[in-house]
């Protein structure tokens, strides 16, 4: 459960007794310094969820620039460190490492190349969520100035379909069964899901549109391999295309399952398993009405659905619906 403090306002002070207000302090220090006291305090606890930077925004009531640098300065500090699908956390004690000053200068713009832009803002959605990624953000996880990152890459939507590109490359290509088309895109499919599973802002990204994706390199290596696993087939080059993307159709849609959950936790610090236990009481009287037999039925059978085995399910049957295809071309 994410705990923080009720909405504070970022004024500067006044000294006390003196008609000279005092120097302001830069709001995302005093916003550094509040979650600072919570973790000192004990009120935030190692691997509890500090708030993100949306949250900052509308808790302190300021840009998403100051929330961006409350938490570099806070992970600077080796008080919280981020976590892949999670969010920012409370770093335990016995695992910080040694308190760094902020930097006073940037980084060179020598240092800044564009693969480092591009594994930064990897690092952030990974553990924040696409909403978090920004120019401005990652040029603060560099430690350099946003400017110098427009040098590399033009805009945030280039930014993403780099990152996009980035990690469907992380795995090489699968070699292919050369003897069944059906073990060869099975092998892809589930180098794609694990892919997904790793960087739940994928599938948002890359599943904007099947029928028009953005231009992807390794995209286009990956839908080149799949249309020569179905060479030999005999098949229309139409047939082999809707193969190809319906497949990458299939695996996607259970991906956007995967995003919505990790977007959902990130946002509200509850998992979807709590969530659902809050509507038990509701669930309980729906399936007691009579109304609905056989989900009452399958409920009291003890069956739960887990996307692994939904998407090797569902994979399967796409499969068998793809080969009874072709056994009925074949006969005609």
């Amino acid at each position: 459960m994410v705990r923080y403090a009720s909405r504070h306002t970022c004024t500067s002070a006044t000294t006390k007794g003196s008609a000279m207000p005092a120097e302001p302090q830069p709001p995302y220090l005093r916003i550094v310094a509040d979650i600072r006291a919570r973790i000192d305090s004990g009120r935030l606890r190692p691997g509890d969820r500090v708030p993100s930077t949306r949250q900052i925004t509308e808790e302190w009531g300021v840009a998403m620039a100051t929330a961006t640098k409350a938490l570099a300065t806070l992970r600077r500090e080796g008080l919280v460190h981020p976590v892949t699908g999670t969010g920012t956390v409370v770093t335990d004690p016995t695992h910080r490492a040694p308190r760094r000053r902020s930097p006073r200068t940037t980084t060179t713009d020598t240092h800044i190349d564009q693969r480092r832009i591009v594994r930064a803002a990897i690092t952030i959605a990974d553990a924040e969520g696409r909403s978090a990624v920004s120019m401005r953000r990652v040029a603060a996880e560099l430690g350099a100035g946003t400017m110098s990152l427009y040098r590399h890459i033009p805009d945030k939507e280039e930014l993403l379909r780099l990152m996009a590109d980035a990690a469907l490359a992380e795995t090489p290509l699968p070699e292919p069964s050369r003897r069944s088309w059906r073990r060869s895109l099975e092998k892809l499919a589930r180098q794609h899901w694990a892919t997904y599973r790793r960087h739940p802002w994928l599938a948002p990204t890359v599943l904007t549109s099947l029928a028009q994706p953005p231009l992807l390199p390794t995209g286009v290596d990956h839908l080149e391999w799949q249309l020569t696993a179905l060479n030999g087939l005999g098949l229309p080059r139409s047939t082999a295309l809707h193969i190809a993307v319906s497949v990458n159709g299939f695996v996607g849609g259970i991906a956007m399952s995967h995003a919505m959950e990790r977007e959902y936790t990130q946002e509200t610090g509850l998992t979807l398993r709590q969530r659902h236990n809050t509507d038990q009481d509701e669930l309980h009287a729906l399936l007691g009405s009579g109304r609905y037999p056989e989900l009452a039925a399958t409920a009291a059978s003890g069956i739960t659905l887990d996307l692994d085995q939904l998407f090797e399910f569902g994979l399967q049957r796409h499969l068998d619906g793809i080969a009874a295809h072709l056994t009925t071309r074949n006969h005609r």
